[in-house]
């Protein structure tokens, strides 16, 4: 069925934030409540961090589609999940039913619902409902400003060969680096080699239970996947 036939269901990609269930949106909350089939990312081994965020807002007798993802694959197997997941869904969304697809943070910010976006936004109407980000959520709990006036920010992940972060951050007023986990190291020495360790913060698993914040400089010996850095070459925003 093509989109805007009255007998296919909508498909909402929904931003559930970054970890604290109360900073999902009341337009997330109302579409989550009211869609009879949920889809969400989890590893093949553990739990969704999608849906435990809006575990306490599900109203129960949802049908729920998992979409496993392998740790340890490449491109292809993520491609595949995403494939077979695409069909799932497509398949409820033929029979009239709404689906809520949850993402952590934002759908369309390094979000993991834009590869079902891809894959059914030309066949099926599909809304996107933001979220909060960490991009915005980590310096809020770090007390730390990120930008003002004139200011360009940057937002760069770890997961770029050192000297390339190096050559992006040369210069730079503002940034936030995410995906920090195993590059923890890494950014040390970008960031020291501009001089600007004293100026960088680091917060992993901001908003969650979990959360722990210090200097860059004190920060490790390991870093979780979910933590950034934010640095301003002025130390402070407002200054």
């Amino acid at each position: 069925m093509e989109r805007g036939e009255a007998m296919t269901g909508t498909l909402y990609g929904l931003g559930v934030g970054p970890g604290d269930p109360e900073l999902i949106t009341l337009k997330a909350l109302r579409i989550l409540k009211s869609c009879p089939v949920i889809a969400f990312p989890a590893p093949d081994k553990g739990e969704s961090l999608a849906r435990s965020i809006a575990a306490p807002h599900l109203p129960g007798g949802q049908e729920e589609i998992v979409i496993s993802m392998p740790l340890d694959g490449g491109p292809g197997p993520m491609q595949a999940a995403y494939d077979r997941a695409a069909t799932a869904v497509a398949a409820h969304l033929d029979e009239g039913r709404d689906v809520a697809a949850l993402c952590e943070g934002d759908p369309f910010f390094y979000g993991s619902f834009m590869y079902l976006f891809g894959r059914l936004a030309q066949t099926y109407h599909v809304e996107v409902v933001p979220g909060v980000s960490s991009l915005l959520a980590g310096p809020a709990a770090l007390g730390t400003p990120i930008a003002s006036r004139d200011d360009a920010l940057l937002v760069i992940p770890a997961t770029l060969p050192e000297d390339v972060l190096r050559a992006r951050l040369d210069g730079v007023d503002a940034a936030v680096i995410i995906k920090v986990g195993r590059h923890l190291d890494k950014v040390k020495r970008a960031l020291d080699s501009l001089g600007l360790v004293a100026n960088a913060h680091y917060i992993e698993h901001a908003t969650m239970a979990d959360e722990r914040i210090s200097s860059l400089a004190d920060a490790g010996p390991h870093a979780p996947y979910f933590s950034m850095v934010v640095v301003h070459r002025r130390g402070e925003a407002w200054k």
